[in-house]
Parts: structure tokens; C-alpha cells; sequence
């Protein structure tokens, strides 16, 4: 039965395999990503295409806390550290699965953002950080577990509203919650003797709480008018937890940008600029609610000194008349200077977003043949963006990952069909990239976008709100695709899975590639080609990103399997186990 992760003696461990002596000789994996750069590429080879299928399992650790596990491990020093959704944080001895320590979250609110989760940690200079979803990031001893420092970074009801009266009844009867709660997801970047981290639930304005409380299955609507909040990146020191820096997403100057007709790229939005100019008088202090969410880790260069992060939709969602213009700076890949958090370029993906294309997986660095070095970032929208990590300059941008319809067409009273919805071609889950391939778990589906209006009565005005819902009709599934980025981002091989793929991919140099479902299932795919070399059932759906690491010589496979937040609707159940492989001896 699973139990509660508060001391050793209350974990459930398993181990099916047996070690040799310590030896000082480790790969280790460090941070979110591997490294800074956000590849999930990993250059052991020990489990390659010729002995994968005799991997099996070394040992598993429960948790006792079930659902949206989605954290990647990281290993240092012979120790794995994992976060789990609830924020508790154990480290286990990597050989073996042993507690060494674990630490048990208290959160100062139950009023948070959407389904509890959290993607990672960081370990760096002897301490463990975590950004949790009750708006604090904390250090902790790596060797001890005890709280180092406890940094309240925000209050997730900070300036929450209040629910118009009479609102929820004319929503389908669902409860409306005010605009939304600030808390932390991703998993913090540590640099330059900084702890980088940014908040999520600032693009949503109101929106319906679904049975679980949290924000699922399309209960998210954009309803017009001023209730969203405002994104921000900030930067605090190491060793005290002391703010150093802070970026807003949304500027409180220039924040509407131009009134673009196409994107960067030349994609054409379909925008009623008319409507969005005379709405404009009426609503120039839209950005003190102006939204975009940080959904991922940023990537680092150290040469130039610049983090690249990924900025998510503005506030309300799917309904931008009530903050016309292009909205800077949500929707966008934007370079900051680490040691100040000034802007020095961006790069917005879609102007005045009315489809929720956050920019939400993790950017990675790359370097093309010929030495331009380069950031990439896998879109919601469709596409592999390339750009010079310098100056921010489109380099290339890859084929189609899906088959786009009715691409930035606007929601009407009808009911757009768009594809892909807001969840996306790519959502939040990291690409990996081996040197010349990305590899990206890619959803193929559309959604229906329906502008809806409530009549006004008696002290209360008319209300308009975008609907998302199911396109009935249209094709769902994923594929696991490569990309050759090396070659024009040309789509090397697109592989469709059984279930729905999510968590995120993992490359090594043994030549594959591994990639979790929703059904249970890791698979390792071949990266010639794509086919499958090897499955294990996980018992709960991946929801986060495998990740790689060599002890005494031996090298080990650990993911997490909890559910994901779609779960109830697939009709898969939830986990609570950490999963560590290895080849027998």
C-alpha cells in the first residue's frame, strides 16, 4: 500500500538488483534538462539499441503521493533527488533506492493554480532548490534535508477577485474562481549564484473550477474584462534566497506592441485590428493584468551571459478585445541578461494570442552545422523555431509537425475548428536533441473556439467569454517525431503511439530515444527510425521526463509514473512510484 513520504522508515522500497562496491567514478545528472543548454541528451552508452531490451528493473520507490508526478530526478553524488506533486522532496541512495533523507511539505494555502504539481529540482553548492506551488522557493541541506532557507516569493491569492454575482449560474452551473493564483511549477534554474524560477497562472482571467477543483478538460474560459494577473521571471541569491532581479512579462509601457497583420514569419492572423483600435482608449491599463505564465526552466549560455525563456498566453485567455495590440511580451522566446534580468531580444510566436500558444516547453541550445550557435523552441503552433542566440534572428523554422487547420483564425459565435488546440502541437513537456535531431512528443487534434454572451441584468453588464471544447469529427492521436535541425528541420520520421504521449523525450548516444504515454507505457524507440525496441507498463501514466545516469559503471534509467492530469477522462489510473532500470548484471 502505498504510504506518506514524511520519514525513511514510511517508503516502499523494492529492489531487484544487487550493486558492487561505491567507487568514486559517477555520470551524473545535475539539473532539469542534464545541463543548462536543456538538451535531455545524455552521452552513455552502455543501454544502447543492442541491449535495451534486456533492461529491467532495478529498483522502484513509492512515494505515498499520487497523481501528476511530473519531476525529473536528478543525481548528484551518488544520490537521486526527486520532488513529488505535493512538493515533498526525497533523496534516495542512487545504487539502491535507500531514503537517505526525505522532507515533508507544508503549504501555507490551499488556494493554488490548476492540479498540484511540480516538474524538478535543482542541486548546486550543497543545497536542493525547489519553487513550489504555494509562491515559495526553498533551499534545503543536500545532505540533511533541512530547510536552509524559506523564501515567500508571492501569495497565490494575492489580488484575487471576486466572482461577479450571479456569474456561476450562467455558466453551465459550474463555480467561476477569480483570476487566477500565482504559484511556481518548473524547476528552478541555478546559475551564476542565482536561483531563477518564474510563476505560472497569470494568463487566465476567471475561469470554471472543474470536479477536482483544479483546471482540466477545457474548463478554462477567457472571459472579457480585467482579471488576470501579471508573469514575471525573478532571480534570487543562493546562499540567503535574497531577490536580486525581476522581469515582468507584460511592460507597463509599449506593452501593446504594433498591431500586426502576420506573424514574424510571415503567417497571416486573421485580426480585426479595426475592433482592437477602437477598443484601445477603454483599455490602456490592461497590463497590470496582463498575463503570461513561465511555465518551463530556461537555458543558459555562459558566454554571453543570457538566459532564453519561453512566456505563455496573455489575460483573458482566447478573448483579446479588452487588451488590444500585440500584447509584448506573452506568446514570445525572449533572451534576458542573467545578472541583471534586462531584455535583450525577443521573439514573439503569436501576436495577440486568442488560442492559448503559450511558449511552454523548456528552449534548448544547439550548435548548426557550421558553427552558428543557436536556441531552439518547440512550439504549440506546429513548428521547431530556430534562432540566433545572439541577436534573437529566425534562423529556420522546421516543417509542419502537424497537419494545421484554420491556423489563427479568430473564435466566432459559430464555433471555430483550429487546429492545434491549446494544448497544442508541443506543450510544457522538454524536446531532447542529440547533435542533430530533436526529438518531440507532438499531439495532433483541434479544438472548437465559440465566442459566447450572457445577456446583462439588473446590476450586472453583459459578459462575453470564449469557449473551448472538443472538435468533433477531427483526428487525435500523438507521434513521436524527429526533427532534422541539421538539415533545414526537415521531419526526419513521425512514429504514432498507441495512447496519448506526455512527460517529454530523452535521447542518448546509445541510439535511442525514450518517450512515456499516458497508458503506463516507457517505450526506448529507436533514432534511426523510430521503432520500438523496448516497452515496460509503469503501472501509471509518464507524465514527466525520463532522465540518465552511470554509477560504479553501471548505468541507470529513472522516471516517474503518477497519472497525468487527464487521467479520469482516459480512463487510466494514477501512481505514486519512482522507477529506476538497469541491465542485469
Amino acid at each position: 500500500m502505498p504510504r506518506s513520504l514524511g520519514t525513511a522508515a514510511l517508503a516502499c522500497l523494492v529492489q531487484v538488483a544487487s550493486f558492487g562496491a561505491a567507487s568514486a567514478a559517477e555520470t551524473p545528472w545535475p539539473a532539469f534538462g542534464h545541463d543548462s543548454s536543456n538538451r535531455n541528451f545524455s552521452e552513455l552508452t552502455q543501454i544502447d539499441r543492442d541491449s535495451v531490451g534486456r533492461l529491467r528493473p532495478a529498483w522502484v520507490f513509492q512515494t505515498g503521493v499520487t497523481g501528476y508526478f511530473q519531476a525529473q530526478p536528478v543525481m548528484v553524488a551518488g544520490t537521486l533527488y526527486v520532488s513529488t506533486t505535493q512538493n515533498n522532496v526525497a533523496a534516495l541512495d542512487a545504487r539502491t533506492g535507500q531514503p537517505i533523507w526525505t522532507y515533508t511539505h507544508k503549504a501555507r494555502t490551499e488556494k493554488i493554480f490548476g492540479p498540484p504539481s511540480n516538474r524538478g529540482l535543482a542541486v548546486s553548492g550543497g543545497l536542493v532548490f525547489e519553487a513550489t506551488m504555494d509562491g515559495r522557493l526553498i533551499a534545503l541541506d543536500a545532505k540533511t534535508g533541512k530547510i536552509a532557507w524559506d523564501k515567500e516569493a508571492v501569495r497565490p491569492e494575492e489580488g484575487e477577485s471576486e466572482t461577479a454575482s450571479g456569474l456561476a449560474a450562467t455558466l453551465g452551473g459550474k463555480p467561476v474562481q477569480g483570476s487566477s493564483r500565482l504559484g511556481f511549477k518548473m524547476p528552478p534554474l541555478v546559475v551564476e549564484g542565482l536561483v531563477i524560477v518564474g510563476v505560472t497562472g497569470a494568463g487566465y482571467g476567471l475561469h470554471i473550477e472543474d470536479e477536482a477543483g483544479g483546471l482540466d478538460g477545457g474548463a478554462v474560459v477567457g472571459i472579457e474584462g480585467g482579471y488576470g494577473r501579471r508573469g514575471w521571471l525573478a532571480a534570487y541569491d543562493a546562499m540567503t534566497g535574497e531577490e536580486r532581479w525581476r522581469w515582468y512579462v507584460t511592460p507597463s509601457e509599449g506593452w501593446e506592441g504594433g498591431f500586426v497583420e502576420k506573424t514574424a514569419d510571415g503567417t497571416p492572423l486573421h485580426r480585426d485590428i479595426a475592433a482592437e483600435k477602437a477598443a484601445a482608449p477603454a483599455n490602456r491599463d490592461a497590463w497590470r493584468v496582463g498575463g503570461g505564465s513561465l511555465w518551463m526552466t530556461p537555458a543558459y549560455d555562459a558566454d554571453l551571459g543570457l538566459i532564453y525563456l519561453g512566456t505563455g498566453n496573455p489575460a483573458p485567455q482566447n478573448f483579446g478585445l479588452s487588451r488590444p495590440g500585440d500584447n509584448l511580451y506573452t506568446m514570445c522566446l525572449v533572451a534576458l541578461d542573467v545578472k541583471t534580468g534586462t531584455l535583450r531580444w525577443y521573439y514573439q510566436q503569436v501576436p495577440h494570442d486568442e488560442w492559448g500558444y503559450d511558449v511552454a516547453a523548456p528552449p534548448f541550445l544547439l550548435d548548426l552545422p557550421g558553427g552558428a550557435k543557436a536556441v531552439a523552441s518547440a512550439s504549440k503552433t506546429g513548428w521547431i523555431y530556430v534562432h540566433d542566440r545572439a541577436t534573437g534572428r529566425l534562423i529556420a523554422r522546421s516543417a509542419p509537425l502537424i497537419d494545421q487547420k484554420n491556423l489563427f483564425s479568430p473564435p466566432t459565435p459559430q464555433g471555430t475548428v483550429v487546429a492545434p488546440g491549446p494544448l497544442g502541437a508541443v506543450s510544457w513537456p522538454p524536446t531532447a536533441y542529440d547533435g542533430r535531431r530533436a526529438y518531440v512528443q507532438v499531439r495532433h487534434g483541434a479544438t472548437t473556439y465559440t465566442v459566447k454572451t450572457v445577456p446583462a441584468t439588473a446590476g450586472r453588464p453583459e459578459i462575453r467569454y470564449t469557449e473551448t471544447g472538443e472538435a468533433r469529427g477531427e483526428p487525435s492521436f500523438s507521434t513521436l517525431t524527429a526533427v532534422d535541425l541539421g538539415d533545414g528541420g526537415k521531419i526526419a520520421w513521425s512514429v504514432r503511439s498507441a495512447s496519448r504521449l506526455s512527460g517529454g523525450t530523452l535521447a542518448t548516444a546509445g541510439g535511442l530515444v525514450f518517450s512515456g504515454e499516458e497508458d503506463g507505457h516507457l517505450d526506448a524507440h529507436d533514432a534511426r527510425d523510430g521503432r520500438v525496441l523496448w516497452r515496460f507498463q509503469c503501472g501509471a501514466g509518464i507524465s514527466g521526463p525520463a532522465m540518465t545516469y552511470a554509477l560504479d559503471g553501471k548505468q541507470f534509467l529513472a522516471v516517474a509514473a503518477g497519472g497525468a492530469s487527464f487521467t479520469k477522462a482516459s480512463g487510466f489510473g494514477t501512481g505514486d512510484a519512482l522507477l529506476v532500470f538497469a541491465l542485469p548484471d
